[in-house]
């Protein structure tokens, strides 16, 4: 892999001038092999200049000690505007372009609890922990199942022709999407559109955003009206309560915006960790006859297979609030930052032998040894659901079809090629010898 190592002009949302050398997120040997593309980036340097998705530079992060001091360094920031002295254009506005959001919705977007930083970002935060606290999400688990059971009963009935089924479409999607819906306080008849809404978003295709963004948000909109008046035990009922007891202070668009961010977020990368995680392991079928007689091994395998095939590769980008070194490179204040997940994840630094499947690799007891979920004050919120969801549906799987196997050699071709994400759009499985 060759990278243009040349200038290529002013990098700073402040905009003091700074090199922009190298690797694009849209180069197709990233897209296609992320991980040996990333990780021959973390073996070139700690800090490596290079381009954005829109071709705006940014320093990319490729270690974990380094990924994980960024994300719990107070001098960066997630929102470009509060970097100090900064009043200039937001340099995310560029992706915007690219997707054609109309100008009215882009709030919805850059303004989420992702993006969200002290003391938004704690306020915001606050209101949705009580929902996703261990115990509560603990308390899930039995319906978690029960749903699981139903759709795995139900899959003999979408086999084609040739006795192949697809996972994703018929589990994987269909679980994740029912759990973070039932949740937050979406109601079952729309869970489809939910589905389509997401995929929409991913895809990152402005002709289908253009259609689709505007009906989820108007959607969002209308469902705190009805919900106003008739509240429940959900989680929109408490963002609704908490905004008016709280003198406004949770505005209507941040209550969609939350609303977007949970059930798109929480059902995609969910869906995908049991979509990719069901692979890895049918792939490497050692550690799939392990699993299968050692189902204790679960939740010790999903920490791994977050780590060795999650579906988010990057982190959201972060800009540094003041001039500071970064692992020896000179980063100025504004310059973005973006965080490198998968390359931290196999970094040798860190892992002995990071590119073998290893599901008992994280020793009980252990602090969580990857970064799949993020660290930091923007840990992932879901991430307690979300392992969950994945040692339910491998149990599941493994109990209802421990024959299992995979319809196509190569799983891979059917995998999306989008930048900073591993995903499949189909995952064809035979249920049974």
């Amino acid at each position: 892999m060759s990278h243009a190592s040349h200038d290529t002009g002013p990098t700073t949302v402040a905009g003091a001038a700074c090199p922009a050398a190298g690797p694009h997120m849209m180069d197709p040997d990233l897209l296609a092999d992320p991980f040996t593309g990333y990780g021959r980036l973390r073996e070139r340097g700690p800090v490596v200049r290079g381009r954005f998705v829109d071709g705006t530079p940014v320093w990319f992060v490729t270690r974990y000690d380094d990924v994980r001091a960024v994300l719990r360094d107070p001098r960066f920031v997630n929102t470009p505007s509060h970097v100090p002295g900064e009043g200039g254009a937001d340099p995310r506005e560029g992706m915007m372009d690219l997707l054609n959001v109309p100008e009215p919705l882009r709030v919805y977007l850059l303004g989420s609890i992702l993006d969200s930083d002290p003391p938004d970002h704690p306020r915001l935060r606050r209101l949705v922990t009580r929902a996703f606290a261990a115990r509560r999400i603990l308390d899930l688990r039995p319906g978690i199942e029960r749903i699981a059971d139903r759709l795995l009963a139900e899959l003999p009935r979408y086999e084609r022709e040739d006795g192949t089924v697809d996972l994703l479409e018929h589990f994987a999607y269909p679980l994740s999407i029912t759990v973070i819906c039932e949740l937050v306080g979406i109601p079952a008849t729309d869970l489809e559109r939910w589905r389509e809404w997401g995929g929409d978003l991913v895809s990152m295709r402005p002709e289908r955003l253009r259609h689709s963004f505007p009906v989820m948000i108007d959607y969002c909109h209308r469902l705190i009206e009805q919900r106003r008046a008739a509240l429940t035990d959900d989680l929109l009922s408490e963002l609704i309560r908490a905004q008016d007891d709280d003198g406004g202070r949770l505005s209507d668009i941040e209550t969609v915006t939350m609303i977007l961010t949970l059930v798109l977020a929480g059902h995609e990368t969910s869906a995908h960790l049991i979509g990719n995680g069901t692979a890895a392991l049918l792939t490497h079928p050692g550690q799939w006859a392990l699993l299968r007689k050692d189902p204790a091994l679960l939740p010790r395998a999903v920490h791994e297979l977050m780590r060795w095939c999650g579906s988010v590769h990057v982190a959201r980008l972060r800009y540094a609030t003041e001039d500071l070194e970064l692992a020896g490179a000179p980063v100025a204040r504004g310059d973005a930052v973006q965080l490198v997940l998968v390359s931290a994840n196999f970094d040798p630094r860190h892992y002995t032998d990071p590119d073998r499947l290893d599901i008992t690799r994280h020793q009980d007891g252990q602090a969580e040894n990857h970064v799949g979920f993020g660290h930091g004050i923007h840990y992932c919120l879901g991430a307690t659901l979300a392992r969950q969801e994945g040692e339910v549906a491998l149990a599941r799987l493994l109990e209802t079809y421990p024959d299992l196997a995979l319809a196509d050699g190569d799983p891979e071709a059917h995998r999306a090629r989008l930048p900073g994400s591993w995903r499949l759009d189909a995952l064809r499985l035979r249920l049974r010898p």
